[in-house]
């Protein structure tokens, strides 16, 4: 097979489409996409809300109380309380109709969507964790979202058995942690960033088996170090206490010390890929041939265009995806093998364009369904009749699509239309990961969400908050505290927050200033600490001795000896970045 190049129906951008993808939509039976990848990947993201909770009416016949939901109020879709969801008081089936071939098949699934029941929030075994999504399993969890078997846990994102942590995201393993990214297996570590079995330490960046150390970068298995500057036990907590991190004012400037002198000055990796081969990337781990993929966080094989995955084969354009095998264009799916475009299904086998269904096999169209089969659009058939119907219906999708707002065509094969998710842009992680403005989403077909013109009655100003906890009295949990950035952002600025119990004994334990964001913008700052989903061809930027630009000094000699290294590699660090970039084997040299 040769290369083909199409031209993107969203971005219009010419994008190819490589032999060993054609293999795997051939052998799925799917035609290739017509969008590029990156925004199948956007478009994806625009039907997952992890991280916006809303209060509405519950909508199983005879209830009225109000429920925590991901779907805004006004959404006209017919939402239930999780445990009446999962009841067996109703019957998915009885919302089936026959396929329509004078429609196109998404006009039909949309109309399915606004009368199936949906459950309000994905929240598996909650223990005084109501206010979670996309999780399981937690226990005294507050705001904790893409989170599993976390304790006492707050405003954190995609983590898992952690314990007595705030505001992290991207995290596992962590106990007493505070404002990391990408961090694991640590504790009692604070503002740090891609660092791994690390203890008792502030301001880490790429650091590994090291305990004690304060603003270091690139260090492997080192104790007492401030600065990357190598001290005794007592000069090193002598000299810690000095740095005073007990103010908001100080820690700021000591974070922009860190950026600016430490991590600016220091080599990075191309990429975070480990114990992995012929894999391209970001943040990849133990995988084999896992290409232009992101946040794949242990064992996968043979797959692409992979976002937030664990343990996939054969897998394409998947997003929050684990143990799902030869499938394609799928989203926050657990366990399945052999399943097109489904949202939200676990254990499922020949899923093909569902939402919501879990425990079933060869379905096609449905919508809330369980341990069921052979059903399309929340109708049952016979084996035989459901193998005659199907391919009537991929053939009546290629040769009548649906045509979105924009123009474009959606046939077999495409993942479902941005216009019928039941999020605006904004309120997804598409916004998180392909940021826009109201206007720039607008243009690009997408939906956005008004503010609702939030008006809290403010009994701290954001200038008032307490800048040392000792001044922070018990009563202010009983405050609300003004957001200093007013919503004047793009971050999905609630303008005010409170402090819970837990939270405001977490600051005292650590001897932490009380923040001066709202959660949202707290959550936004961290994501602006990671590359983009996006790769740029770069070429390592060692000359020998030194980096090319002679900021860094190497301090081992490297394979290339004095002449500039010739490697090159696709990255997530833009070629206009400062960063001083540096291949796999260059950067081991220097950091190992």
């Amino acid at each position: 097979m040769n290369p083909e190049t199409k031209n993107c129906q969203a971005c219009k951008n010419p994008f190819t489409i490589e032999p060993e993808d054609l293999i795997f939509y051939e052998k799925i039976k799917v035609p290739p996409p017509t969008f590029c990848w990156r925004c199948r990947m956007q478009r994806r993201d625009n039907w997952r809300n992890e991280r916006l909770l809303y209060k509405r009416k519950c909508n199983v016949p005879g209830h009225s109380e109000d429920i925590i939901s991901t779907f805004a109020p006004d959404v006209p879709w017919v939402v239930y309380d999780q445990k009446e969801w999962w009841s067996d008081s109703w019957n998915s089936l009885a919302y089936g109709r026959e396929y329509n071939f004078s429609k196109p098949f998404f006009s039909q699934f949309n109309e399915l969507l606004h009368k199936v029941p949906i459950p309000a929030v994905e929240n598996e075994n909650p223990v005084n964790s109501e206010y979670c999504n996309a999780a399981a399993g937690n226990k005294n969890c507050y705001l904790c979202f893409a989170a599993g078997w976390n304790e006492n846990v707050a405003y954190s994102n995609k983590i898992g058995t952690s314990k007595d942590s705030l505001d992290c995201y991207m995290a596992s393993k962590v106990e007493l942690g505070y404002e990391n990214v990408n961090c694991h297996d640590s504790y009692r570590l604070l503002w740090s960033v891609n660092s791994k079995n690390c203890r008792d330490s502030h301001f880490l960046y790429n650091c590994r088996n090291c305990s004690n150390c304060f603003g270091c970068a690139n260090l492997v298995s080192k104790s007492y170090h401030i600065w990357n500057q190598p001290y005794s036990k007592d000069e090193y907590f002598v000299k810690l206490t000095a740095l005073d991190l007990s103010t908001r004012e100080r820690i700021e400037g000591l974070k922009e010390k860190f950026y600016k002198e430490i991590v600016a000055n220091m080599v990075h990796k191309y990429a975070s890929i480990l114990n992995s081969s012929n894999c391209t990337g970001d943040n990849i781990n133990n995988s084999k041939n896992v290409e232009v993929s992101f946040d794949v966080l242990t064992g996968s094989e043979d797959s692409k265009f992979l976002q937030h995955c664990m343990e996939l084969k054969d897998a394409y354009d998947n997003m929050g995806a684990y143990r799902y095998n030869l499938s394609y264009e799928n989203v926050n799916v657990n366990v399945g093998n052999n399943n097109i475009a489904t949202i939200a299904t676990y254990n499922a086998r020949a899923n093909q364009y569902s939402y919501h269904c879990h425990g079933c096999s060869n379905i096609f169209g449905c919508i809330g369904l369980r341990s069921k089969e052979h059903c399309i659009l929340n109708r049952q058939y016979s084996k035989e009749e459901y193998e005659q119907l199907v391919p009537q219906i991929i053939k009546h999708m290629n040769e009548m699509p649906y045509v979105d707002a924009a123009g474009r065509k959606y046939g077999y094969g495409e993942f479902f239309p941005a216009e019928i998710s039941p999020w605006a842009y904004n309120e997804t992680i598409a916004q998180e990961y392909f940021p826009l403005s109201e206007s720039e989403a607008q243009a690009k077909g997408f939906r956005w969400k008004k503010s609702e013109g939030k008006h809290y009655n403010v009994t701290i100003a954001a200038d008032k908050i307490p800048d040392r906890i000792a001044d922070a009295q018990d009563s202010i949990v009983n405050e609300v505290i003004e957001c200093a950035h007013k919503g004047i952002c793009n971050e999905q600025c609630t303008t005010a927050f409170k402090l819970i119990d837990a939270e405001l004994q977490f600051y005292r334990k650590l001897n932490l200033p009380i923040p001066n964001l709202c959660p949202n913008c707290r959550h936004y700052a961290r994501l602006k600490q990671r590359n983009p989903l996006m790769l740029w061809k770069r070429k390592c930027r060692c000359a020998g001795t030194a980096s090319d630009n002679e900021v860094y000094h190497n301090t081992t000699k490297h394979f290339h000896e004095a002449g500039e290294c010739p490697n090159e590699f696709e990255s997530s660090y833009a070629p206009e970045r400062p960063e001083l970039i540096y291949c796999e084997q260059c950067y081991q040299a220097e950091v190992n």
